[in-house]
């Protein structure tokens, strides 16, 4: 993945001898392999040149992306598939603003990443100087934290307390911006052992108080019900969701950043909620009397913005790492700060079984009597058959990225995830771009596995340029584009609400992605029946390489059920009478 020759470089002051300095770049590389960073992705620049004439004798892995933004997903999908920090590098101006989407992007899902970028030397930040931008104070919102470090020998502090923030208590996105006259600067190199950051100490362990009134709380409750979140898939917290799911009896459904914290296969599990979400699971939401969210912040896709309408009868328990979620949109009877995988671990020994035999024998039949459905056709191609061909044909055994729109939601109904960080999907933003990049980064964390770019004709648009990293690093991701010919999403919300007006949402001058994949030197097949996708998808999960299949789906498919915005759960259209 590397077109440079790599050489190790050394860890550490020499012992015996006089002191040695280093570079700002040659320190922040041995920093990062301090830090075990495997490889970092990115694209170099004038304020950057420093630091990648010091990666040409490392033996950090970098990856040449061919956009920052590429970079930036790439990184956020290597993040979401391992748990570690994503390293992302970038130079200065449209380097570093071009990074923007996809902080925001980490910072609204919780996703560990090191953004470093390049800037101007110090002596010209505020004179308007070729390619600077201010770019701690363009993203200080959407950072956990930001750096400019302006002395090197801060440097191995900086570094090693920003991996620090964006991988402790609730994760997020930290930058460090480095003026190049730092990055050519000389200072003795020494790394710290451990970081102590005065009003900064995440609080992990719940309070033993809260967890009594939890027990007290599921004993006395009839028809309790679990909200899963990201939290769980964050903390690694999916074996003691299980235990506390099944010892308390508890039914559980999963949000879309929650999927696969929970097996989708296991019979306590109801579906995702909201707004595209099962019946069984938002009528569980507006039934329940004990409600637990679990490292869920209770978004408006979930709550539909209706506070007013949304589980009105249920004592609330909110257990989440980070105090700030805890009553920002719903109020706790129970609030339980803490970190989801000791809070449930603390909470599953005490545990008694709640009176919820009842309420799960009618939650099984709503289930059984409203699942996800939609009317397959022998003579056209679903993009439901294709995501449900994708699952069984790889028996689920697959990390699935996913881009925004129609097709993330098919694949989060009709793909029952079994295990965390299988999905990754940009939640919180809904970044259309998103998924091809992202995963190119989850397949150099897991090579192992089989990658499944499922992404509309619109998004991989966005960052099909990346294609050309596919190829030259022989990353064997397989994109599985959901061609309806138009924007689906935006085209559905304008049928159903805007008496089908349909204003700028065809797609057509869209390029033959076949021919597209192939000038990249990417294998490519094109799908319109059945059996030409059954046979597409075959030749390429056989495929050494990566992969692309231009799945031509019928265009006028909407994703169902759903909730309209402003509306409660019990307001569900569920597809059938729009047919």
């Amino acid at each position: 993945m590397v077109s440079q020759p790599m050489a190790t470089v050394e860890q550490g002051v020499d012992q015996g001898k006089e002191a040695k300095e280093y570079t700002g770049s040659e320190i922040l590389l041995r920093c990062l392999i301090e830090e075990g960073v495997e490889v970092a992705f990115g694209y170099p620049g004038g304020a950057v040149l420093p630091i990648y004439d010091s990666l040409y004798s490392s033996r950090l892995k970098h990856l040449l992306a061919r956009h920052e933004q590429g970079a930036i997903h790439a990184a956020d999908g290597y993040a979401r598939a391992t748990g570690k920090a994503g390293v992302v590098i970038a130079t200065s101006g449209p380097g570093a603003t071009n990074l923007v989407t996809g902080i925001a992007n980490a910072q609204m899902d919780s996703i560990p990443l090191v953004c470093i970028t390049g800037n101007v030397a110090q002596h010209l930040i505020g004179t308007d100087a070729f390619q600077e931008a201010d770019i701690t104070g363009i993203t200080m919102p959407i950072t956990k934290h930001s750096y400019l470090v302006t002395d090197v020998r801060d440097l191995p502090r900086v570094i090693k307390e920003a991996f620090h923030i964006a991988t402790t208590g609730r994760p997020g996105p930290v930058l460090i911006d480095i003026p190049k006259d730092v990055s050519n600067a000389k200072a003795t190199y020494s790394y710290p052992d451990s970081v102590s950051i005065r009003g900064y100490q995440p609080h992990a362990d719940p309070h033993p108080l809260q967890v009594q009134r939890l027990h007290q709380a599921i004993a006395e409750a009839s028809q309790p019900v679990i909200l899963a979140g990201g939290g769980v898939v964050t903390s690694g917290a999916e074996e003691e969701l299980i235990a506390f799911a099944e010892k308390a009896g508890i039914p559980v459904t999963t949000t879309l950043m929650g999927l696969g914290g929970f097996p989708g296969q296991h019979p306590l599990w109801l579906g995702m909620p909201g707004m595209h979400g099962t019946y069984a699971a938002n009528h569980a939401l507006l039934e329940t009397d004990l409600l637990i969210g679990v490292g869920a912040r209770f978004d408006d896709r979930v709550t539909m913005g209706r506070l007013d309408k949304f589980a009105t009868g249920a004592k609330i328990v909110h257990i989440d790492i980070d105090p700030a979620e805890i009553g920002k949109n719903l109020d706790a009877y129970i609030p339980l700060v803490g970190d989801v995988k000791k809070v449930l671990a603390t909470a599953i020994p005490g545990l008694r079984r709640s009176s919820s035999e009842a309420w799960i024998k009618q939650l099984e039949k709503w289930k059984q009597e409203k699942p996800y459905s939609f009317k397959d056709a022998e003579d056209t191609l679903k993009p439901q058959w294709v995501i449900r061909h994708l699952h069984e044909t790889t028996k689920g055994k697959a990390v699935v990225t996913t881009d925004v729109g129609q097709h993330q939601m098919w694949v989060a109904q009709y793909f029952p995830f079994a295990r965390p960080r299988s999905f990754i999907t940009s939640g919180g933003l809904g970044t259309m771009g998103f998924g091809f990049p992202a995963a190119l980064g989850a397949q150099v964390a897991c090579p192992d596995e089989v990658v499944i770019s499922v992404t509309g004709d619109g998004g991989f648009q966005m960052t099909n340029q990346e294609l050309a990293v596919a190829a030259m690093a022989n990353i064997p991701v397989k994109v599985a584009i959901i061609n309806n010919h138009c924007l689906g999403m935006v085209r559905q919300w304008q049928e159903v609400f805007y008496q089908e007006r349909y204003s700028e949402v065809d797609l057509s001058g869209s390029p033959d992605f076949v021919r597209l994949s192939e000038a990249y030197g990417v294998k490519a097949w094109r799908a319109k029946t059945k059996q030409e996708a059954s046979d597409a998808w075959r030749e390429a999960l056989d495929h050494p390489g990566p992969a692309v299949i231009d799945f031509w789906v019928t265009p006028e498919e909407n994703v169902y059920p759903m909730v309209a915005p402003g509306t409660g759960l019990d307001e569900m259209i569920m597809g059938d009478e729009a047919e």
